[in-house]
């Protein structure tokens, strides 16, 4: 749902990169589990700063325990989120373990991920026969269609990514 940043300020808000289609809303959804055992949080207030979340978080009051939280990833589980209203919405969540086909309905793997490092989304698939990933763009030219009640989408591989290409020496 979003990751914790740095410390804004004394009074322990923190910098949130928010993952959800509006930002804000991620306060709306209580307690939120973390990457860390045992820690969960929960935003008392949040407003929008260029391309952030500010944040108090319950429990802290100043910049050293704000501090501590950078890097913490926030998570809800899925059941928790409201049910998408068209076929075309989705969440990340749901693309995980549907099957990667070809136009042609040859299998390329299974979806593992859908990472975003920044440049966009990409979508992370796993070969079955050699264990080895591959990523794509997840642009709609890249993966035109997705059935998830078929439990499957399709990828257009780009020509200069096919799986199985040895890089030239």
């Amino acid at each position: 749902m979003g990751r914790i940043g740095s410390a804004h300020g004394l009074k322990g808000e923190v910098r949130i990169q928010s993952f959800t289609e509006d930002p804000l809303a991620l306060a709306d959804y209580g307690p939120l589990a973390t990457n860390k055992p045992g820690l969960s949080v929960t935003i008392l207030s949040a407003r929008t700063s260029t391309n952030v979340l500010i944040a108090m978080i319950e429990g802290v009051n100043d910049r050293t325990a704000a501090e501590k939280l950078n890097g913490v990833e926030l998570y809800l589980d899925r059941a928790s989120l409201p049910e998408t209203e068209d076929e075309d919405d989705f969440y990340h969540a749901d693309l995980i373990g549907l099957e990667a086909r070809l136009d042609s309905g040859a299998v390329l793997g299974e979806v593992i991920a859908v990472p975003n490092f920044g440049a966009g989304d990409l979508i992370e698939i796993r070969d079955p026969r050699s264990g080895d990933t591959y990523l794509y763009p997840f642009t709609r030219k890249v993966v035109p269609e997705i059935h998830l009640k078929a439990g499957y989408l399709v990828i257009e591989v780009p020509i200069e990514a096919e799986p199985g290409d040895e890089e030239p020496d």
